[in-house]
């Protein structure tokens, strides 16, 4: 099981365009995305990264990709992000069996769901999304698939706030299960990255079994 140690930055507001110059500055490095658990069919392999830090009550997500075409067709919130180019968080705040799955295509569109399993998930609604700040390299605006190589970031200020099933919950010192992904259903070269492996036999996010540790450090 893969482990990761969220830093601290002493900040007390962040906005997410800076948050990929405030990790670099912190020195907070990347962590490789490599998994190709269903390589016979889905062989592709885009380069893709994360890196993690806490301030306060939010958390910072900064990806990074390198891939041979990018996608945004998903026109708004809670739409079909998977099938676009799309870099996901799973995480389960505390053992009680249930997990958020907070999805974003490379445009900052943004699906986040809540429950136990991949059936009978409940979206978030609009006004909790909303507390989530993204910004795109590529803009904020949805488009059909370029196809050449491209590379872009993605950054997000997810507060604590956003796991409303989980009221009062606290960054310092939690220790949450978690999983990232990087996936492209409907991209020209489809494909399903994970951090940690997952070991079944079709393409499935949904596996709360197979995720790694996160660990918010003082």
């Amino acid at each position: 099981m893969n482990k990761y140690i969220v830093s601290p930055l002493s900040l007390a507001q962040v906005k997410a365009q800076d948050v990929p110059s405030l990790l670099d500055e912190a020195g907070i490095g990347f962590e490789s995305i490599d998994n190709v658990n269903w390589a016979e069919t889905f062989p592709y392999k885009p380069s893709v990264a994360f890196r993690v830090a806490y301030a306060g009550d939010n958390i910072l997500l900064n990806f990074q990709v390198t891939e041979d075409s990018v996608r945004a067709v998903a026109p708004s919130d809670n739409g079909r992000v998977w099938e676009d180019s799309c870099c996901e968080f799973f995480v389960s705040p505390v053992n009680d069996g249930t997990y958020y799955n907070i999805e974003c295509n490379c445009a900052g569109t943004l699906l986040v769901g809540f429950g136990s399993g991949r059936e009978g998930r409940e979206h978030l609604p609009e006004n909790a999304l909303q507390q989530v700040d993204r910004w795109s390299s590529l803009g904020r605006l949805p488009f059909d698939e370029r196809v050449g190589q491209c590379q872009w970031q993605m950054a997000l200020v997810i507060p604590t706030s956003l796991f409303m099933h989980h009221p009062g919950l606290q960054l310092q010192d939690a220790n949450m299960r978690a999983n990232f992904y990087k996936c492209g259903d409907k991209t020209q070269k489809p494909h399903f990255l994970s951090w940690n492996c997952i070991a079944l036999p079709k393409p499935d996010f949904h596996c709360p079994a197979f995720f790694g540790e996160i660990s918010f450090s003082r």
